[in-house]
């Protein structure tokens, strides 16, 4: 009796928000929406997170609600888990860009791979920069940060009550701007030396005409912004540590609304 007791609308009701609310999140959000995890894992996460925070959700109004207020209700909650994902997505795509200027400038542009995130090539510098940037995100357990969000929004934000405000598309369109101007701070320092070689080379050039500058200073360039990146490579997951906690206050905004 008290299991049938547990199946009523209103608990029913109650568990497709709360599912839609963590496969949302979980859909948008980095490291758990990587494309090398298998969906049946992700499915599997979202349905244990979904058990583990039924009991302690509150909802009011639940028997007036229509099929209509349901759809739109789901619609809501994956508009919440676009738009928190969309802002610490950011941060990432400020290193793909870094890395995008870095192959550029050693001569590394066609060396691509294939982004198993976006399923599109992408070169070897960006994947690797995107692989030292999870590896720093389990580092200070930014892994934990995110599950820490999904539980304060379950006491925050209910369930299919979140709505877009206007302060969130500002963050979004600021975040943009940003992220071309964090992917060129990051990747300044290679392509400063990349400046300087080209000069240097080029006055080498009009002093000794016999200077073969593809035989000779394309290595070289190569070698020096090798030694630049090992050298500065743990400062730039410095700033991505720094950005990605930065926007964790958005992700506190949206939880005071």
């Amino acid at each position: 009796m008290e299991l049938a007791q547990l199946f009523t609308d209103k608990n029913v009701i109650i568990f497709f928000l709360l599912f839609a609310r963590m496969g949302g999140l979980l859909a948008f959000f980095p490291f758990y929406s990587h494309m090398a995890i298998p969906v049946t894992v992700k499915t599997s996460l979202s349905l244990y997170l979904v058990f583990v925070f039924f009991p302690v959700v509150q909802m009011n109004g639940i028997d007036a609600l229509s099929a209509g207020n349901i759809v739109m209700m789901v619609m809501a909650e994956f508009g919440l888990g676009f738009i928190a994902g969309l802002a610490l997505n950011l941060i990432f795509g400020a290193l793909g860009l870094a890395g995008m200027q870095v192959s550029m400038v050693m001569g590394f542009s066609m060396a691509t791979v294939m982004d198993p995130t976006t399923q599109t090539n992408s070169p070897i510098i960006s994947q690797m920069f995107t692989m030292m940037a999870v590896l720093t995100l389990l580092a200070f357990d930014g892994h934990h940060l995110i599950l820490l969000f999904l539980s304060e929004s379950i006491n925050h934000i209910e369930l299919g009550s979140f709505y877009p405000q206007d302060f969130m598309w500002e963050y979004l369109s600021k975040g943009f701007t940003h992220m071309f101007v964090m992917g060129f701070i990051i990747a300044f320092p290679i392509i400063a030396l990349s400046i300087l070689a080209d000069v240097i080379f080029g006055m080498l050039m009009k002093t000794m005409p016999q200077f073969n500058l593809l035989v000779v200073g394309f290595p070289i360039k190569i070698f020096l912004s090798v030694m630049v990146l090992v050298a500065i490579l743990g400062s730039m997951m410095g700033i991505f540590k720094k950005e990605f906690i930065a926007a964790f206050e958005f992700l506190k905004a949206l939880l005071a609304i």
